[in-house]
């Protein structure tokens, strides 16, 4: 197939022209899909429900320990809920707090609480002149509106196959005493799909801080959601590699089960150092008395363990395959070639990653919105929704079928070679 950028205006001019009785006809199919949000489908949700079925009216509400789940107590989590969420996040039961349904509701909470209390009895970040978070980009929107929301400086780091560009987050985290965090989704990242190296771990686990009181909030968000059995990323314990490095205490994990069992009422966790863990519990004992211990042990008595939360997975993986295959499928088939746009193959997670020609990707998000088909804002996936480049989009194959998903993305097609000809037009 013939690169556009090699064809003259008149070769343009002519495509276009064909391009845009299509996307007529496209309009004319009335689609509505939304692709805007990384939302499990009904069918997964389905998956989880005989999970409902594992404690009733009649059921022994004890934890193993015998502490009623009916009742106060338990404040870190029930032990058996524990268990598992730190086999999920592969550390160990003592550094495990187990938290309310969203693992975001916890990252919130840790900023919040670093900027009224400080951390670990540093000065409290609000009573700074300055406070910069780290952002690898494209990232995670809701992270960013975290940072944005408490007025925190954000500054773009380019994310790489193998993960955020090192040399500069040594640069920044090693001399200036302002930059207290970086948000990281180390595996599948969001919207990406790669991985962290090994490199990329040791490299952040043997960082020299200027400021005491920097920490690297690891969303480990996807660590289960894998897409292929014999094809599955893994990456080194952050926790254990800081440990090695002499900095226990410079690592926040988050997790939770919001797309293994059912988004918005799923579990949540964050593991840490002890000395981490204790001050956040120092907090908690003033905001709550306890968060859900029946779901937690709903989650527990479901899973029984680690071998079951992945064999669970197995059939959400099932269901998600086929979503991505179509997108890449119709990506490869009538984008190869034409030099507009390079994606993402992920080997797990949510998204898929599409960057289009410069100054494109609002043009494209629009015009599909336009035919029926809403995908992420363009920009979303930069700090202030700012993408410098104008050809990020994040694509969100979870929740439309496989059929529509494959519909949806001769669409999205369709658009980014129109868009793509009359940004090309313009230099002719």
């Amino acid at each position: 197939m013939k690169s556009y950028k090699e064809m003259s205006k008149e070769e343009l001019l002519a495509l276009k022209a064909d391009l845009e009785n299509a996307y007529l006809d496209a309009k004319g199919k009335g689609l509505k899909l939304d692709m805007s949000r990384g939302k499990p489908g009904l069918s997964q949700l389905d998956v989880s429900m005989p999970m409902l079925d594992v404690i009733n009216s009649s059921s022994d509400m004890k934890t193993q320990l015998g502490n009623d789940t009916r009742n106060y107590g338990d404040l870190d989590g029930i032990g058996e809920c524990r268990r598992l969420m730190a086999a999920m996040m592969s550390v160990k039961k003592d550094n495990v707090l187990i938290c309310g349904n969203s693992s975001l509701n916890i990252m919130y909470d840790t900023v919040s609480r670093s900027m009224m209390k400080g951390v670990n009895g540093s000065t409290p970040w609000c009573k700074l002149d300055k406070v910069k978070f780290l952002c690898p980009v494209p990232g995670y929107d809701r992270h960013f509106k975290i940072t944005e929301y408490f007025g925190i400086e954000m500054v773009n780091i380019p994310l790489y196959d193998d993960g955020p560009d090192m040399d500069m987050v040594e640069e920044y985290v090693n001399n200036d005493p302002t930059v207290k965090g970086i948000w990281c989704v180390p595996m599948y990242s969001n919207p990406t799909g790669i991985s962290y190296s090994d490199e990329v771990v040791r490299r952040f686990a043997n960082l020299q801080p200027a400021a005491a009181d920097f920490r690297i909030f690891w969303d480990n968000a996807y660590c289960v959601h894998h897409l292929y059995e014999d094809r599955q990323d893994k990456i080194l314990n952050i926790l254990e590699e800081c440990e090695k490095a002499g900095n226990p205490n410079m690592v926040y994990i988050f997790a939770s089960t919001s797309k293994v069992t059912f988004s918005g009422s799923g579990v949540s966790a964050v593991a840490s150092s002890l000395e981490n863990i204790e001050f956040i519990m120092s907090q908690m004992t003033v905001q709550t008395i306890g968060h859900d211990k029946i779901n937690q042990l709903r989650h527990a008595r479901y899973f029984k363990d680690i071998n079951g939360m992945t064999e669970h997975m197995k059939k959400h993986a099932n269901l998600m395959r086929p979503k991505f295959q179509a997108v890449l499928q119709v990506f490869e088939r009538g984008l190869s070639g034409l030099e507009i746009g390079t994606w993402t193959n992920p080997n797990g997670g949510y998204f898929i990653s599409f960057d289009a020609m410069e100054g494109c990707a609002k043009a494209i998000v629009a015009k599909c919105k336009e035919a029926g088909v809403v995908l992420t804002g363009a920009g979303a996936t930069f700090p202030y929704g700012l993408d410098p480049k104008d050809s990020n989009i994040r694509i969100a194959p979870s929740f439309p079928t496989p059929e529509e998903m494959a519909a949806a993305a001769e669409l999205f097609v369709l658009c980014v070679k129109l868009v793509s000809i009359e940004k090309l037009l313009e230099k002719c």
